[in-house]
Formats: structure tokens, sequence, C-alpha cells
């Protein structure tokens, strides 16, 4: 977070010390080397595309019309916009291509940004950004814009999206730059007119919006009617992240499915074959649906493919789904994590860290971030 902040170009010179911003993140210079395809990045490899982009977006106006904070996290974004680049580039056809690249770039930023100190709900700005970023290039072509606008308007900024999208395309040479640079702005009216450019969509309720996005072609207008019957609350968390600590404290006296408990049960181990847990966990759940009592789903579930089990078999009963995210620093959770019981082998738990989706508001009724490095367990967003 400091070096971002140090680093950050900032009036009234605005100049932008690239050798300084190389020497400071390892996995900037990772990009050294990178091959892109001429045809959309004729200026070179991954980091001489980025230094371009985060020399353009030290030029824009309104990048610099920001307040500081958000300069800083916008220059955050387009450091990292890239990242992931290394991991997917491939050639295909005769062309050099990145595909997947921001959704494995979402997952990096997190990481790197997680492990650097940052505050949970800046990172997943940053991190949100980095997931998005392509989107403004093409957006009036692609059938879910709505959706996604409104996904990011709750997750990040519209406006900050697309400045950043702007950077990107600055910061190359292609023969398409002025078409690209038109449909941002045409992405920028789009977003003003929903009125979510810098502003999070107003769902009539936390059940309109878990509606919305769980219902195609759904008018994100529509006051759903809250016709929920119970509350499945849904853990998420690394393990060490403190979900056991939280629930004794929280929902001490609700039923508890807990893929542990199950694992201990059945005697497999956290490495090893995982289905005869999930099945056991999605029969106990749905003994709990039926009989319409709450309970508490503990599991990891870092990704939202995850996470969709057990709130995909809620939502077909009927429930509220309150959705619960635990966390801590780095060598918080290890340490933890090395004094369990049944301590999560490192290669597992490293494995975890690289799938790990943080929940956002997209996928429940309620969030809860937390932070659980300190004694209070302090909720950053509900």
């Amino acid at each position: 977070m400091r070096a971002f902040e140090r680093l950050c170009p900032q009036g009234p010179g605005w100049a932008l010390d690239w050798a300084a911003v190389e020497a400071e993140f390892s996995w900037l210079r990772r990009l050294a080397g990178v091959e892109q395809d001429p045809v959309h990045h004729a200026e070179g490899d991954v980091l001489t595309h980025t230094r371009m982009a985060a020399q353009a977006l030290a030029d824009l106006p309104r990048w610099r019309a920001l307040p500081r904070q958000r300069q800083v996290r916008l220059f955050a974004a387009v450091l990292l916009h890239d990242v992931a680049k290394p991991d997917c580039t491939r050639h295909e056809g005769g062309r050099v291509t990145a595909h997947g690249h921001s959704r494995r770039g979402e997952l990096l930023a997190r990481r790197i940004l997680w492990e650097a100190g940052a505050p949970i709900v800046w990172r997943e700005h940053v991190a949100a950004l980095v997931r998005h970023h392509q989107v403004p290039f093409w957006a009036l072509e692609r059938p879910d814009l709505e959706q996604i606008v409104l996904r990011v308007s709750l997750t990040a900024c519209n406006e900050d999206l697309a400045l950043l999208a702007t950077a990107d395309i600055l910061g190359r040479v292609c023969a398409d730059a002025d078409a690209v640079r038109e449909n941002i702005e045409l992405f920028r009216q789009y977003c003003a007119e929903l009125g979510v450019l810098d502003a999070p969509w107003p769902f009539a309720s936390g059940h309109a919006r878990f509606e919305y996005f769980r219902t195609p072609g759904r008018d994100p207008r529509y006051a759903a009617y809250d016709d929920t019957r119970l509350t499945v609350t849904v853990l998420s968390g690394l393990p060490g992240a403190g979900k056991d600590t939280w629930l004794a404290g929280h929902r001490p006296d609700l039923p508890v499915v807990s893929l542990d408990a199950l694992r201990a049960e059945l005697g497999v181990s956290p490495a090893g074959d995982q289905r005869a847990v999930a099945a056991a966990a999605y029969e106990r759940s749905r003994e709990h649906l039926r009989e319409g009592r709450a309970f508490v789903w503990n599991a990891t579930n870092v990704s939202r493919q995850h996470r969709e089990i057990c709130i995909g078999l809620a939502a077909s009963y009927g429930a509220r789904v309150e959705l619960v995210s635990l966390e801590a620093p780095p060598g918080v959770l290890r340490a933890r994590n090395d004094r369990r019981q049944a301590r999560v082998p490192a290669a597992v738990l490293e494995r975890l860290i690289g799938r790990w989706e943080t929940p956002d508001l997209t996928e429940a009724h309620t969030l809860h971030l937390v932070d659980t490095n300190d004694r209070a367990s302090h909720v950053i967003r509900s």
C-alpha cells in the first residue's frame, strides 16, 4: 500500500519514476520479455505496455482531478491490469494470445495486494477493475452489458474502469486506438444514462439484488417480493481465517454443516478426494432446508463456483443467504494453520490461495467482509 502511494505520480509535476516502480515490484519485472500480438501491441512486450499505460494514466486530466486515494488505487490497477499475461500467453494459429488473463489477473492482483497488506475493500476494488479492464473496449457488443456495469457499480466504479481502459489503449501502438477510445466514451455514456458511472445501482432491497443477478433478463428496477422463509449462513475463508471462532461467537446456536467435521467423520484428508464430503454436506443441507431450519454451511468456499453449490441449493428452497467472508493477513493465517490439530498441508493451502475469490454483493442477500486479525473481528462491509 505505502509503495503504491509513494510511487504514484502527483502534482505539480506528475512525474512517473518508472525505474523506481520497476525496482519495487518483482511481479512487475516478471512482465519483461512477455510477447504480445503486434496487431494490438506493436509497442513491444507486456512490461513496455504497462509502463506506457501508467504514463498515459498520469497524463489524463480526469485522473489528475481525482482525490488522492482514487489516484493511487487506479495507479495500482494500471500496474496490475496485465499481471497474469506471463501465465496466459500462448502462440495460436500464428498469433500471440493471452486468453483468460483478466480473470487470472483478478486472482493474482488479490493475492499480491493481500500480501502487501491492502485494506479489503480497497483491494477488492482494484481486483474488480483488473477483472473487467477490457469490458469498455467492446462493451456495446455485449448482450450482458447491463449486468456487468451493475456488478462493477457494486464492486468497484465504472468511471474508474473507463479511466483504466483509456490508459490501457493509450499505452498501446495499434491501428484501432481511436475506435476503441470512442467505444470507451460510449461505455461511459451508457453508464451515465443508467446512473452508475460513479455510483452503485440502488436496488430496492438485498432480495431484489440477489434475484437480479440470478435471473437472466430481470429488470433491475423490479422490487422482487421477499418470500424467503429461513436464513442460510454461508462462511467463506481460507484455512486459518477464523471461521470456527467467528461461528462460536456469532452463530453459536445454529446447526452447522461443517466440511472439516465431515472429513473427520468420513476419514478424508484435506488433500484427498472431496466428492464424498461434498455429497454428505449437500444432503445434510437439504435436510435442514426441507425442515425450514436455519443453519450454517462452514467450509473454505474460496471460489464463487464452490459457494454456488450451497447458495444455489438454498435459493431453490426459498432461503435467504447471508454470506460471511473471513480473512486474516498472510502471516497470521499461516501461523494459525500451523497450530491447527488438523493442519492443512502447505501445498493445499497455496492452491486454495491461488483460487481465492472474495465474495461480493452479487452473490447473497447480505454480505459481511470480516477481518479476524483483531479480537473484535471487525465487519468491513455489510
